[in-house]
């Protein structure tokens, strides 16, 4: 069980990974299209707003992603001394708290959209952008993020708990500096 949830959030990220990129390759021919546009006296306006709307977008779904692939940095000196029990501890000890501060986070972010929702917030910039609009994707990323992260937990700690610490490793350790050189 804890293998297939781990290969369908890896699946259902990487189709994430692919919506994000495709959005961000959107943004940057929109900006050089304003760029161009400039050359010859005319803009769109606004594509700094847009390309800071994008990337908090962009961020906040990309972080579930990282996770599973291992990207978020880890301090881990005292980890790769540790036999493989103790590095596996470590790991869900760094995973539990990753977990729990991204809830927080997406229980925080919540008022904020709410607040929008209700007052009809729009951005004190030319575009007046309805935050709404950029807030609910923004919002949806940092949960989609603490969903991940929360079901990944759960899966690391089954297969602790089955004393499958390869497999608990390569779901949730982390690169040693002599694997990252290389």
């Amino acid at each position: 069980m804890a293998d297939t949830t781990l290969a369908t959030l890896r699946s259902l990220n990487r189709w994430v990974a692919i919506v994000i990129g495709i959005g961000l390759l959107a943004c940057v021919g929109f900006i050089l299209l304003d760029i161009v546009l400039r050359q010859v006296g005319a803009s769109f306006g606004g594509t700094d707003e847009v390309s800071g709307y994008v990337m908090a977008i962009a961020t906040s779904w990309g972080m579930g992603y990282a996770l599973l692939e291992l990207g978020h940095v880890r301090i881990d000196i005292l980890r790769g001394r540790a036999p493989a029990r103790g590095r596996a501890l470590f790991d869900l000890l760094s995973l539990l708290v990753l977990s729990a501060t991204i809830t927080l986070i997406a229980f925080r972010a919540w008022p904020v959209v709410e607040r929008s929702l209700n007052n009809g917030s729009r951005a004190n910039t030319p575009l007046e952008t309805p935050l709404a609009l950029v807030q609910l994707p923004w919002f949806g990323g940092w949960v989609w993020f603490a969903i991940v992260a929360w079901l990944t937990f759960i899966c690391a700690l089954v297969l602790v708990a089955r004393g499958q610490f390869d497999k608990s490793e390569a779901a949730i350790g982390c690169f040693s500096e002599a694997e990252t050189v290389q």
